[in-house]
């Protein structure tokens, strides 16, 4: 009998020894249970030539040859990814909708004595309860903003404070970027619903008796959008502020952001656009200050020109409590510490409150 799992964190909290997920590559890639392996019965292109002998030529035809397929690949599977697995073994399987993939390679590995369990419903099931968790159930977290100017080390700050006992919540982590216009990573982002899969997987798991530390955001980052309950909280959360002076932000951010200042034909491609918003002559002398490859002036420059207005016409907006100001004199390692020291004592002083 298939499992059926009525919370996020109940299915999350399973007891099983693995999660198997036996959809096809591209399935996985876009999005997957966190802590899933990927042991598909059908790769991408024999997933296809099922689906289309179904629709083009039989019912019949299709079952025939999805079945001769899936028992080749679960039995190649068998003789390698789990073949170290003893007689003890417990996987908990789930496919797209918990039906014929998972239920055909569930039932094998009962038959060689394995204790393997099915989720009803499958992925549709599990993205069920991760939408249900970020998009209808009321926000019960406090959350505390981590605010300030571009440049000022917030995200940095953000793992400091954590590993000072702050409870946090890394958007800009878990969306792969580092929020701004110049903030693209090594790597691509995650798919909206990877993303959305981590987020709830850390969200479901923090004390809603502790404040959460979160880094102030737009309602993007990158191309990844954070829920509206989520943002909505976000929006009204009080704010400790980080302040630092020009010239150690410029510092910090020729650092930080050497990947996307190295990189001159991008860069040129990041600023172009903005010439709508900040004229043609203030574009025209980042591009040359790119093309004098002189990374402080066209940091700082970019910071006064443009970050600096942005943020400051979008706090304008905001009808929010500052509760602290952390100065920061230099943003290296000694000046962090000692900011997040100070975060670590703010955020217990707003717990006890």
């Amino acid at each position: 009998m298939a499992l059926t799992f009525s919370s996020l964190i109940e299915l999350l909290d399973h007891s099983y020894d693995s999660v198997i997920d036996v959809r096809s590559p591209d399935e996985f890639a876009e999005d997957h249970l966190p802590g899933a392996i990927n042991l598909p019965v059908l790769d991408n292109d024999e997933r296809a030539q099922v689906g289309t002998m179904y629709v083009q030529r039989s019912r019949f035809l299709a079952r025939k040859l999805g079945a001769a397929m899936v028992f080749r690949n679960t039995a190649h599977h068998v003789e390698t990814a789990l073949a170290d697995k003893d007689g003890g073994w417990q996987p908990l399987v789930y496919c797209w909708r918990g039906g014929q993939r998972s239920g055909s390679f569930t039932w094998l590995l009962q038959q060689i004595g394995w204790r393997a369990e099915v989720i009803e419903g499958g992925y549709q099931t599990y993205r069920r309860l991760v939408k249900a968790y970020l998009y209808d159930t009321p926000m019960v977290h406090q959350l505390v903003a981590l605010d300030g100017y571009t440049g000022t080390a917030k995200t940095d700050l953000l793992k400091l404070a954590q590993a000072r006992g702050v409870q946090v919540l890394d958007l800009e982590g878990l969306a792969n970027h580092r929020g701004s216009l110049l903030g693209g990573m090594n790597g691509p982002q995650p798919s909206q619903k990877a993303f959305e899969t981590e987020l709830a997987a850390q969200l479901v798991r923090l004390d809603p008796s502790r404040p959460v530390l979160i880094e102030a955001e737009s309602s993007k980052i990158g191309e990844r959008i954070i829920p509206p309950v989520l943002w909505n909280a976000m929006k009204v959360a009080p704010r400790i502020q980080i302040s630092a002076p020009v010239d150690a932000r410029c510092r910090y951010l020729v650092q930080a952001y050497d990947d996307i200042l190295s990189n001159a034909v991008k860069l040129r491609s990041k600023l172009e656009p903005l010439r709508a918003h900040r004229s043609h002559a203030v574009v025209d002398h980042w591009l040359a200050l790119i093309e004098a490859d002189d990374k402080p002036a066209l940091t700082e420059s970019l910071m006064v020109q443009h970050y600096d207005p942005s943020y400051a016409k979008s706090r304008q907006t905001l009808d929010v409590e500052v509760i602290a100001e952390v100065q920061v004199a230099e943003l290296d390692a000694d000046g962090l510490a000692g900011a997040a020291d100070q975060l670590a004592k703010l955020m217990q002083s707003y717990s006890n409150q």
